[in-house]
């Protein structure tokens, strides 16, 4: 007769991964093991492990499953609750991040910079354009998502990008957009809009410091690559 009184192998798993957590930190766990800890909260009982390493496996990284859209974290079996739990540590990571870079010159951060724009838009599906108005000792006033397009087409228009740096007082931009082809590489609509929004902003005294190109596991600079 089985015994009714054996524990589930994974009795006592949950504090345990908690308690290795707040004493060696985040980064004495795997990816697989930080989203256990985020699963707890939306899933109360049961091993989530089987589920955080099929979760990882299938968004590619920790990274990815965070920045998936609602609609495929749902169809990859999620709920409501569990959707929500997962969007929100993504919401705060980049409060966080934001919080950072305004501490401080975005200029004399940069890596944090990138760090950032990775975490906010390197997973995305589609192209979105995003524009830093800084102040005169380069701090950010603002980060604002411009436009939103298609895969790999994002409509941009340097008046309305020169109007809105006024309407900030902003005396500095950093431009940002993403490719979720994967490929880092400016296009020449790229260099062309970047061309046109520096030379609308030059006579009104606004520097366009650099534009960069982010994807999954690259970034690239104009200011870098001789562009600007």
């Amino acid at each position: 007769m089985a015994d009714k009184t054996k524990k589930p192998h994974y009795h006592g798993h949950r504090q345990r991964l908690r308690e290795r957590f707040l004493k060696g930190g985040p980064d004495s766990l795997p990816d697989y093991e930080l989203l256990e800890l985020m699963l707890f909260g939306a899933i109360r009982q049961g091993d989530v492990k089987p589920l955080a390493k099929r979760l990882i496996e299938q968004f590619d990284t920790l990274a990815g499953l965070l920045s998936a859209e609602p609609e495929a974290m749902q169809a990859a079996g999620l709920g409501e609750s569990t959707i929500a739990t997962l969007k929100t540590a993504q919401a705060a990571a980049l409060h966080l991040s934001r919080a950072q870079l305004m501490q401080q010159p975005i200029v004399s951060s940069w890596q944090a910079l990138l760090d950032y724009c990775r975490a906010a838009m390197g997973h995305d599906k589609t192209e979105a354009f995003r524009i830093m108005f800084l102040d005169r000792k380069n701090r950010l006033i603002v980060d604002e998502v411009q436009q939103r397009g298609t895969v790999d087409h994002t409509p941009v228009y340097p008046r309305e990008v020169v109007k809105r740096a006024l309407e900030l007082g902003a005396t500095a931009l950093i431009l940002v957009h993403n490719h979720p082809s994967g490929d880092a590489t400016p296009s020449r609509a790229d260099i062309e809009m970047t061309k046109q929004i520096a030379a609308a902003a030059e006579p009104l005294g606004i520097v366009l410091h650099d534009h960069l190109i982010i994807t999954r596991s690259e970034e690239a600079s104009f200011r870098t690559l001789g562009l600007l």
